[in-house]
C-alpha cells in the first residue's frame, strides 16, 4: 500500500503510517530498529532496494530524507515536506518512509525525522553517497547509534579515508569495510592453519581501493608487520599474501566468485569469495549495533602505534 502526502507534517505522516497499518492488517510491533537514509534523488531507488531487501532480517522503519535544490529564490524561503508511505509488500517486511524536503526543511532534516522515529529503539543512519565530513558531529548523526557511510562512493577515497581517521567517533562504519568481513575471517582461519610467525604481507588491489588499504592498515595493526600496497588489474582487492620462515600463505581472487588459498606444504584449495551486494553488507551491519572496535584499529592503526 502506498500513500502519497503533499506539504504535510510529520503528524499526518504518523497518521498516515497508522491507516496503512489497519488497511493491511500489520500491526507496528516486531519492528527492531528505524533506519535512516540520507540520500538523492538519483541513488534514491537502489538504496531503498537495499534497505528493503536487508528488512527480511532486520525488520525496520525506514525513514528516506532526499534533500531536493531549490530551483527559485521562493523554494529557498518556503519550507516544505512532501511524503511517500509504504506500507505491506511496497516495503519489504517494515515499512518505509520517503521524505522529500524543500527549503528551510531541508536545514533542519533531523526535526523531520526525530517524531518520526520508532519510541525505544536504535536509530541508524546510512549515506549511500554524499556523507558529512564528521558524520557523528551531523544533526542526522547524533540521532544514531550507527552511522554507516561508503568510500566507494566518493571521488578521492584514500583523502577521505584520512579525515575520517581524524573525526571517527564510536558507532561509526564504511561498507569499505563491511565488504571485508569474508577475506579477515578466511585470513585468520589461514593463519590458525598455518601455525607461523608472518615476517611480510601484501595486499593486491585496484588503484585508490579503500577497501584494500583497510585490509592492509588491520594487517600492520594485527601482525606487527609493515604491509606493501601492490597495484593490480582489480577489480576491487585480488590477493593477500603472507610470509612466513614456512613460505607463503597466499588468497587469491584474480576475478570473479572463487578464489584459491595456498598455504605452506598443502595443495591448493578453491574458496568461495564473492562481490556481496549492497542489501548483504547493510544486513550485516545490522546485526551489531555497539562500536566496532576492529575498524577503529583499521582506521588509526591504533594497535600498530601501540605495539610500535
Amino acid at each position: 500500500m502506498k500513500i502519497d502526502l503533499t506539504d504535510t507534517t510529520a503528524s499526518k505522516i504518523n497518521k498516515a503510517l497508522v491507516q496503512g497499518r489497519r488497511a493491511i492488517g500489520t500491526p507496528a510491533v516486531g519492528m527492531v530498529l528505524t533506519m535512516v537514509i540520507v540520500t538523492d534523488e538519483e541513488n534514491a531507488y537502489d538504496s531503498i532496494r537495499a534497505a528493503e531487501e536487508a528488512s527480511h532480517e532486520h525488520p525496520s522503519r525506514t525513514l528516506v530524507v532526499i534533500k531536493r535544490h531549490a530551483r527559485t529564490l521562493r523554494d529557498r524561503t518556503t519550507s516544505r515536506l512532501d511524503a511517500e508511505v509504504r506500507v505491506g509488500s511496497e516495503a519489504g517486511t517494515g515499512e518505509t518512509v520517503v521524505l522529500r524536503t524543500y527549503g528551510e526543511a531541508s536545514d533542519h532534516a533531523d526535526s523531520v525525522v526525530l517524531p518520526l522515529l520508532l519510541p525505544d529503539a536504535p536509530v541508524v543512519v546510512w549515506w549511500p553517497v554524499d556523507a558529512p565530513e564528521n558524520p557523528s558531529a551531523d544533526p542526522l548523526g547524533a540521532l544514531a547509534q550507527r552511522r554507516i557511510t561508503d568510500l566507494y562512493a566518493v571521488e578521492r577515497p584514500l583523502q577521505v579515508l584520512e579525515g575520517r581517521t581524524r573525526t571517527y567517533a564510536p558507532g561509526d562504519t564504511d561498507l569499505a569495510w563491511t565488504r571485508l568481513t569474508p577475506w579477515r575471517s578466511m585470513l585468520a582461519a589461514a593463519l590458525d592453519q598455518a601455525r607461523a610467525r608472518v615476517t611480510s604481507a601484501a595486499v593486491e588491489a585496484e588503484a585508490e581501493n579503500p577497501s584494500a588499504e583497510l585490509l592492509a592498515r588491520w594487517l600492520e595493526a594485527r601482525l606487527g608487520v609493515a604491509v606493501e600496497r601492490v597495484v593490480s588489474a582489480g577489480p576491487v582487492v585480488t590477493a593477500v599474501r603472507l610470509g612466513t620462515p614456512n613460505g607463503e600463505v597466499v588468497i587469491d581472487r584474480p576475478e570473479g566468485p572463487l578464489a584459491t588459498l595456498t598455504l605452506p606444504g598443502q595443495p591448493p584449495r578453491t574458496l568461495a569469495l564473492k562481490v556481496r551486494p549492497t542489501s548483504e553488507l547493510i544486513a550485516e551491519e545490522l546485526r551489531r549495533l555497539d562500536a566496532d572496535e576492529m575498524y577503529a584499529v583499521a582506521l588509526r592503526g591504533e594497535a600498530a602505534k601501540e605495539n610500535a
